[in-house]
């Protein structure tokens, strides 16, 4: 099978998800929207990638899969190959005029795939919902004394982890740093961006705790990254936080500071860690390639239960 990919930026997730195809065997080519470095898109950009998109598909694909709200239009464009959609959460939580695109396109859409239950409850369309799957062998437990020795942290200070660029207004740098300092007991609140993908593990496993206290997410992953590495998270009520720490023992979702500051408290006093690497449905890469390529051969085969047999 040949499926066509088409992203506005590739994100790790996506990135596994073209492996996780890949691996099985899958032709995943992929064609990114292209982009100025000096700016946004414009109308020239869009217009470039129409007849990139055609081309491509009408070149052996057996499926085209829109990535983002954005590139759906285009998929749609070319008339042969049946289109699978994936919304990332931005598409259908953000500005107006991209929510309504998406929903539009979605109507057209041989299959529509979103990742989590916030993002289906946005849909009147019929669809499937594929969490996003985890690297597990990247994002793995290791032991958190080899870890701090391995970033140079001391090793006896109580460290929460808050995984994002302190400037980012929607990740709420202020709160989190406000629900510390009211926590009980010497907690060092430890902010990091722009850190290299493969060394998030080690900084998962020297933390006592991971802290999110985004505003709004369609995720967020390192919810899902930390839960593999069974690094406790706290997290505001936000994108798939609550459907995928509800089973997790030792993670707290909380809505008010004091929820999230209590959170922090009883997590971060704990003896052990946490078991999301045995609790959260679909976690892995494969798990989710898996229900991928059930939807593409879906919409494929005209036979889909002869197919599936």
């Amino acid at each position: 099978m040949k499926a066509l990919q088409l992203v506005t930026t590739p994100r790790p997730f996506f990135d596994q998800q073209v492996a996780g195809l890949e691996s099985r065997g899958v032709s995943a080519p992929v064609r990114t929207m292209p982009r100025p470095e000096d700016g946004g898109r414009g109308p020239r950009e869009l217009l470039e990638y129409v007849p990139d998109v055609l081309s491509a598909s009408l070149g052996g694909a057996d499926v085209v899969h829109a990535n983002f709200g954005l590139t759906a239009p285009f998929a749609l464009a070319q008339p042969r190959r049946p289109v699978v959609m994936t919304f990332w959460g931005t598409d259908l939580m953000g500005p107006t005029w991209l929510q309504k695109l998406s929903e539009q396109c979605a109507r057209y859409a041989d299959a529509v795939v979103v990742p989590s239950k916030t993002l289906s409850e946005r849909l009147d369309v019929e669809h499937t919902v594929i969490p996003f799957g985890v690297d597990t062998d990247l994002f793995r437990p290791i032991d958190r004394a080899e870890a701090r020795e391995h970033l140079g942290w001391d090793a006896d200070e109580t460290v929460v982890l808050f995984p994002y660029d302190t400037d980012r207004d929607v990740k709420d740098y202020p709160r989190a740093k406000r629900v510390v300092d009211a926590a009980n007991g010497d907690i060092t609140l430890k902010p990091i961006s722009g850190v290299d993908y493969d060394e998030m593990p080690y900084y998962f496993n020297a933390s006592d705790l991971v802290l999110v206290t985004s505003k709004r997410e369609s995720g967020p992953m390192v919810v899902k990254e930390a839960a593999a590495c069974n690094v406790p998270v706290v997290s505001t009520d936000v994108g798939f936080a609550r459907d995928v720490l509800e089973p997790v023992a030792n993670s707290v979702v909380g809505r008010t500071d004091d929820e999230l500051t209590a959170g922090i408290e009883a997590v971060s006093g704990a003896e052990t860690r946490s078991d999301g690497r045995d609790t959260i449905d679909c976690l892995s890469i494969d798990e989710m390639t898996d229900r991928l390529l059930s939807v593409y051969h879906d919409v494929t085969c005209p036979m889909a239960e002869v197919c599936h047999g």
